[in-house]
């Protein structure tokens, strides 16, 4: 197979933008739809980059398409040049109006309570004009607007390391356990285990994310099941709202239960399930002065959360943060 030429002028823009759309949507439909463009249109670009590669991206069926391995291999480099392209805007836009800037940043649950919240406070202190743009979804999505260029860094729980395209910068340790209400039946129930929880409804982290798979086996060692009357959410504040107004039970970072007396630990132990909060970034794309601003910040913040945890003891090696053993990325 000969190599495509891929700079005569036929590969355009909106081919990488329609590779992209069709990857996340799955349909010449959805992708159409975010593009503003008819499906015929699509239906035709499609045809045209696959014509200048020679070969098929994506195979064609009822339910729409899906990636071959051609596919997946050129989305990501598609991707790559969407990315910098939007870095490029970006910088020009700052360099032109120096405190000006926009930083998008991603978040999940760990981290967007207390970290993100006090380092872009901090951040705003020193430059009040630059734009920060949170974007919460889950890890998966978040990871796909990282990759895209749509998101410059992630803050979130840490679940592998570095490698493929990201960098991962551990911040603290934080440990994870059970959070109800302040005066939940449970809190005056010193010896309750974890199967007392299961008459109580439960909220649940998404299925697509590691702490719902350490959850699930910390049931299965348990010998239980998974509670039948739950709730499965990422979004901090329906979580928060939730504990607050009925008698759920929420598997929850330390550091929420820390700061807000209306809520409570429940002194149950789940077997080593704790997490590494830190930053994912784009390990070949260069970030902008606004981006680079915010992760100072957050290295910062970070850094004045650990002291202030140092002291706090009382979690049997799984305290609120305690000091990161090192400075390389874990599970």
């Amino acid at each position: 197979m000969e190599t495509p030429r891929l700079f005569d002028g036929r590969l355009k823009l909106r081919h990488l933008l329609l590779v992209d759309a069709l990857s996340r949507q799955g349909s010449v439909v959805g992708a159409a739809a975010e593009l503003h463009v008819t499906q015929p249109a699509a239906t035709r670009s499609l045809h045209e980059v696959e014509e200048i590669l020679g070969v098929r991206l994506f195979e064609r069926g009822p339910r729409g398409v899906s990636a071959t391995v051609f596919g997946e291999a050129f989305t990501r480099h598609a991707r790559a040049v969407l990315a910098q392209l939007t870095q490029a805007g970006r910088h020009v836009v700052e360099l032109a109006a120096a405190d000006r800037g926009t930083v998008v940043v991603g978040t999940h649950l760990a981290g967007s309570n207390i970290l993100l919240p006090r380092a872009v406070a901090a951040l705003k202190r020193d430059r009040p004009f630059l734009t920060v743009v949170v974007h919460e979804a889950s890890p998966e999505e978040l990871l796909l607007g990282l990759e895209a260029g749509r998101i410059d860094l992630v803050v979130g729980r840490l679940t592998a390391p570095s490698g493929e395209g990201l960098v991962r910068r551990p911040l603290y340790d934080e440990f994870v356990g059970l959070v109800v209400r302040a005066g939940h039946p449970l809190t005056g129930e010193p010896d309750a285990g974890l199967h007392d929880t299961l008459g109580f409804p439960w909220i649940l982290p998404g299925p697509q994310t590691a702490l719902r798979r350490e959850v699930e086996e910390l049931f299965t060692r348990r010998g239980l099941e998974l509670p039948r009357n739950r709730v499965e959410a990422t979004s901090f504040l329906t979580v928060r709202q939730l504990l607050l107004e009925t008698d759920v039970v929420a598997v929850l970072p330390g550091s929420i239960v820390r700061d807000d007396g209306r809520l409570a630990r429940l002194p149950v132990p789940l077997e080593q399930i704790g997490h590494r909060v830190g930053l994912t970034l784009p390990a070949e794309r260069t970030l902008s002065p606004s981006a680079r601003a915010l992760i100072r910040s957050l290295e910062e913040t970070a850094g004045t959360m650990r002291e202030s945890q140092g002291g706090d003891g009382g979690d049997g090696g799984q305290g609120d943060g305690g000091a990161l053993g090192g400075t390389g990325d874990t599970d």
